[in-house]
């Protein structure tokens, strides 16, 4: 057993290694960069920048320790017969999912947006789940993937912290799955919605998980 004790909030707490995963969410660039997804919808995607570095460092110490890595990635099919009508046709966007974009068409399987962004490209071998909504646990061999290897504790990064990364943890949550969200490797367009996204995650004595950091868990499994 390789155990260590990563500093966090509500408490600290010790894993074993072997039995952890780490998992980034929808790192990719309909996100990220302009003239993609996030963009359509209004927002600032330079916002969402601040995570990239320490997601890296993270991904690197993971790949040092032979952890396994599971990357998202949400899009749909290009028929969208995957795409919820509810999904497709609220707000107002300036371009709605399967529209044709600047990287290609949006949140389309297949099409340069959707893809993860170069900084944080998966590694040969390293599983890439594709989720049709915002909860990796949705509609995906996610949980499948865990059990067969054993995993029993998450180390969550990724975007947005209120939408994807909130939903996934909570999923896992129920599921049985320990939850470590790591705060400055996960971002938002609304900084309030980041910071009351960790608070909802580690209130109540850690009801849906813990959080703590890029620098803890570094100097933890490192």
């Amino acid at each position: 057993m390789a155990s260590v004790t990563i500093e966090a909030e509500p408490t600290s707490l010790a894993i074993d290694l072997q039995k952890t995963a780490l998992i980034i969410i929808d790192m990719q660039r309909d996100f990220l960069e302009p003239g993609g997804f996030g963009e359509t919808l209004g927002n600032d995607v330079s916002r969402l920048a601040v995570a990239v570095e320490p997601c890296r460092a993270v991904l690197d110490a993971a790949r040092r320790k032979g952890l396994l890595v599971i990357h998202t990635r949400e899009g749909h099919r290009p028929d969208l017969s995957d795409a919820p009508p509810a999904k497709v046709e609220r707000g107002i966007p300036s371009l709605r999912i399967g529209a044709p974009g600047p990287m290609g068409r949006i949140l389309v399987r297949g099409e340069p947006g959707h893809d993860i962004i170069p900084a944080l490209y998966p590694a040969e071998g390293e599983p890439v789940i594709d989720k049709p909504g915002k909860g990796a646990f949705y509609q995906t061999e996610l949980e499948l993937m865990l059990r067969n290897r054993g995993i029993e504790n998450l180390l969550v990064c990724g975007v947005t912290t209120e939408v994807c990364v909130n939903t996934t943890v909570r999923e896992a949550n129920d599921r049985g799955y320990r939850c470590i969200v790591l705060s400055d490797c996960c971002a938002s367009y609304f900084p309030e919605f980041h910071a009351a996204g960790l608070a909802m995650i580690k209130a109540q004595g850690g009801i849906f998980g813990w959080v703590s950091s890029s620098k803890a868990v570094l100097a933890a499994i490192d």
